[in-house]
């Protein structure tokens, strides 16, 4: 298959170009950064966002056209950051959109990035495509989590807006993806495990929505060869508060003990760090309806197990062997 990526040279971008390029397709990655261009196998090529050009040719006659381009949510939310974490979202799919408007012979399917962060903060019910609640208008939430729903709903919008009468359209409202790489969340999350802090965030309730790394792949893969449209939620079908999701991730690594961190300590934290607590707090409790509906079957459903598999690489990728007696819970 012929695979266009725009947005393509974050750590999600690169999980699906690799994964792409070694089954021997050909990948065309679309990046403003130009040392991209020297820094892997398959060919990149520069756009800038937000006007078309020379790179709208990639896109004739590609099986898809996945759009993964966006500024890093992984920062304060004040005016500045505010205005680029949407417009760069809004511009990039605008642009896209027009771009598959106009290439014949167009793309056989346009994925569109978007985020399980639109639905509702909750606790009592999963949010599907069909019955979950779509965020925003929650009482009693901060503004920084107000303002993600609204930038969902935009980046969404612009998808929407644009007629691509001969190309498949599919919103991908996407969990946070699990992967054992460095610079990614599971990353983080055990670097908090191994250095004692990995102990509940906050009062602990707020569901967490996850997916394997494999199990993104291949949700990509089905995706395009299967015709579903609209809204997809890409995530495990076993999201669980973030109290057992940190239990899990200690138990699996071996480490009996971790580090609350109540919400004021957050708070202090994520100003130091430069982020958002919206990251880890509020809950989202995502399950992937449609694409169970589909007949997609999940290879790592339940955390214990995605833990596991994803403990046991990061080891091989660090040259960390199992210490005993920790070595019983691998």
């Amino acid at each position: 298959m012929k695979i266009v990526l725009p947005g393509g040279s974050g750590h999600v971008g690169t999980i699906l170009a690799h994964a792409f390029f070694n089954d021997g397709h050909e990948v065309i990655v679309l990046s403003r950064n130009h040392k991209a261009q020297e820094a892997f196998l398959w060919r990149t090529v520069h756009w800038d966002g937000e006007s078309l050009g020379v790179w709208v040719d990639e896109l004739r006659g590609a099986d898809a056209v996945i759009n993964l381009a966006g500024r890093s949510v992984n920062c304060r939310y004040d005016r500045r950051n505010r205005s680029e974490i949407r417009e760069s979202r809004v511009k990039s799919t605008k642009i896209i959109g027009e771009a598959i408007r106009r290439v014949e012979p167009s793309p056989r399917a346009w994925l569109q990035m978007s985020t399980a962060t639109i639905y509702a903060h909750r606790y009592d019910a999963p949010n599907d495509e069909k019955s979950g609640i779509i965020g925003g208008h929650e009482p009693n939430v901060p503004d920084t989590w107000r303002f993600s729903v609204d930038v969902a709903m935009a980046w969404e919008r612009a998808a929407d807006d644009v007629h691509t009468p001969h190309t498949r359209k599919v919103k991908l409202r996407s969990a946070m993806v699990m992967s054992p790489e460095p610079g990614g969340v599971f990353d983080t999350l055990l670097m908090l495990v191994r250095h004692g802090l990995g102990g509940q965030a906050g009062n602990g309730r707020q569901f967490v929505s996850w997916i394997h790394e494999q199990d993104f792949i291949r949700a990509i893969y089905w995706l395009i060869d299967n015709d579903v449209h609209g809204a997809v939620n890409i995530a495990s079908p076993n999201p669980l508060p973030n109290r057992d999701f940190m239990r899990a991730l200690r138990n699996v690594w071996g480490i009996q003990f971790g580090l609350p961190a109540s919400r004021w300590m957050l708070e202090l934290g994520a100003v130091f760090l430069k982020t958002e607590t919206e990251l880890v707090l509020k809950s989202r409790r995502v399950v992937p309806g449609a694409l169970l509906k589909s007949g997609f079957n999940f290879h790592f459903p339940f955390w214990g197990e995605c833990a596991t598999d994803l403990c046991h690489r990061w080891r091989e990728i660090h040259s960390i062997g199992v210490p005993s007696p920790a070595g019983s819970h691998m």
